[in-house]
């Protein structure tokens, strides 16, 4: 056993404390397996306890405690601060000095000709592709006005004018971000639109994002990222402007960040780890489900990644496929940390549907047979990907819909980024003396119940 531990300690790099004994061995690779029975992995979805059921479903569920000191000090200091603030956090955190945050027009020409062109040709694409959905989105919101009992009612649409994107950079930059968060507000019609994003380690911005930016055609982009680029945005500083809106993915103190300035500023919502839940029947392609696992797996070590299968045989085919396509993976350590969220379950086709509505997740793959029949009984998810060849990967980057999207069940309640996110709807009505008069009775009654004679006296007034 000591010898065991020893081996697994090495190779998948954990405290010898954490190994169990009776990992599993095969093929050649070593996992947790202990670990994976945990978390229900490889179960039948009807003999799950309801703690096993309750662990899947509430995971990565934010618990800002430990770190909401720190981050309220930061925003603190930005506010008070501004720039000074910003440049002390960016050497701090990002081990850069940094004088003027703001991207010129030279760094982005320097950015065109670092980049192979291939990604500026992707990067052009994919904005033409979003660009058509959100304006598709955008067609089906109208000003309305109607009239009941004489009186006009009515909204009109406004964007929101100052929009903050916040843009990744930390285990990796993220072009594609840049362009799920700004084009629904450009297609929205907000004036202002502000993109922070941290530095690389020499002090310049991402060219792929410096890019993508650029094509969008933003207001300005800033070289600063964590809690700090959150606190500039919410308050402003001498160089960034506050913002109405803040929009945008983030790690743990992003969003507690996000959270804390609430209030000061509107936000989309607190998006955690990413996540994917795949539906999948007897005809799905075993290596599809395997790749598309892995795919939602190296984003985060803290990704959730749950497969619902109708059948026991293809959750083992599908189970050894995964193992088998991790030792092939670029990023396994992190895939591997990540099985611990993750999990193989087991059911009829309605059982799967019931988990999946219980588990609301960001992305829903459903590979069966009939993909349209299982999404008209699907409640709750982030986005959904029909049919064999509509995998997450598609929808992060170029189909057309927003990878901005709700996770750790958020997806109950709240809808993915879009051009609705950028918008207010102003109602407003109309009355003449007549109109009024057949009102006014209810309007005074209810004001006088709760005692606001005021307002039932301004009604009064009018019709004497």
């Amino acid at each position: 056993p000591k010898a065991l531990k020893d081996i697994v300690h090495e190779i998948i790099d954990i405290s010898k404390e954490e190994v169990e004994i009776g990992v599993v061995v095969g093929g050649g690779n070593i996992f947790r397996g202990l670990r994976y029975e945990e978390y229900g992995f490889d179960k039948k979805i009807k003999e799950l306890t309801k703690e096993e059921e309750e662990k899947l479903i509430n995971r990565n569920k934010a618990n800002f405690e430990e770190i909401l000191p720190t981050v309220m000090q930061i925003l603190r200091d930005v506010k008070e601060k501004g720039d000074e603030a910003l440049k002390y956090y960016t050497k701090k955190f990002d081990g850069v000095d940094i004088d003027d945050f703001r991207v010129s027009e030279e760094e982005i020409e320097e950015a065109y000709n670092s980049v192979d062109y291939k990604v500026v040709e992707a990067i052009e694409r994919a904005k033409d592709n979003i660009y058509f959905f959100h304006k598709k989105q955008m067609e089906q919101i109208k000003d309305l006005e109607v009239k009941n009992n004489g009186i006009v009612l009515g909204q009109v649409v406004r964007a929101i004018e100052k929009v903050g994107c916040y843009v990744p950079g930390g285990r990796a930059f993220y072009p594609s971000t840049v362009l799920m968060t700004t084009i629904p507000a450009k297609v929205a019609g907000c004036k202002e639109i502000y993109i922070t994003s941290p530095p690389t380690k020499e002090g310049k911005g991402n060219p792929a994002t410096l890019i993508a930016g650029d094509i969008v055609g933003v207001s300005a982009i800033y070289k600063v990222g964590g809690v700090q680029a959150i606190g500039a945005l919410a308050y402003g500083t001498e160089t960034i402007p506050k913002v109405d809106i803040i929009v945008g993915p983030g790690n743990i103190y992003v969003t507690a960040a996000k959270k804390m300035v609430y209030g000061d500023v509107a936000i989309d919502f607190l998006a955690g780890p990413s996540e994917v839940l795949i539906i999948a029947d007897e005809t799905a392609n075993v290596e599809f489900v395997a790749l598309d696992f892995i795919a939602q797996a190296e984003h985060d070590p803290n990704a959730s990644c749950i497969i619902a299968v109708t059948s026991e045989k293809k959750a083992e085919e599908i189970k050894n496929k995964i193992f088998e396509e991790i030792e092939k993976t670029e990023r396994k350590e992190i895939v591997l940390k990540a099985l611990e969220n993750s999990a193989i379950l087991i059911g009829d086709l309605d059982e799967c549907i019931e988990f999946s509505n219980k588990y609301a997740p960001e992305h829903l793959e459903i590979l069966t047979k009939n993909p349209e029949e299982v999404l008209d009984k699907i409640k709750h998810a982030g986005s959904v990907f029909l049919g064999e060849y509509s995998p997450v990967p598609v929808g992060d980057y170029a189909s057309g819909t927003n990878h901005v999207l709700p996770t750790s069940q958020f997806a109950r309640m709240s809808s993915g980024l879009n051009v609705e996110t950028f918008l207010k709807k102003m109602t407003y009505q109309k009355l003449d003396r007549e109109s009024l008069k057949n009102i006014a009775d209810v309007v005074i009654t209810l004001a006088e119940a709760e005692g606001l004679f005021g307002h039932a006296e301004a009604v009064k007034r009018r019709l004497k």
